[in-house]
């Protein structure tokens, strides 16, 4: 899949996933792979900025498999913003996909 294509949705599937339950990075990156193939590397910078734009909290967690993890939990202003995003990408694809289904205009 075209690589522009992930960019612009990555940090909306980041949000929902969020929204759905409190996660650590690699859980992220796993829940999501299995629907999108993408590279690790890209989740972490949208954790620290939706980090610094109040959008989730981090806390540590102790682990019974290795070292304590930082887990993101969804702000209020989290869930505000990805309810605007939703509206957006929904309204989006419905425009793509209308193109899409146009019939070829006869000349």
């Amino acid at each position: 899949m075209n690589s522009q294509f992930k960019k612009g949705v990555l940090e909306l599937c980041v949000l929902v996933l969020l929204e759905k339950q409190d996660l650590y990075g690699y859980e992220l990156i796993k829940r999501i792979t299995e629907k999108i193939e993408i590279s690790e590397g890209s989740i972490y910078p949208i954790l620290r900025r939706i980090l610094k734009q109040g959008l989730c909290t981090s806390y540590l967690q102790e682990s019974t498999e290795g070292p304590s993890r930082k887990y993101y939990q969804l702000t209020a202003e989290g869930k505000a913003h990805l309810h605007e995003l939703k509206a957006e990408y929904r309204a989006f694809t419905y425009g793509v996909n209308a193109l899409m289904e146009e019939e070829k205009e006869v000349e």
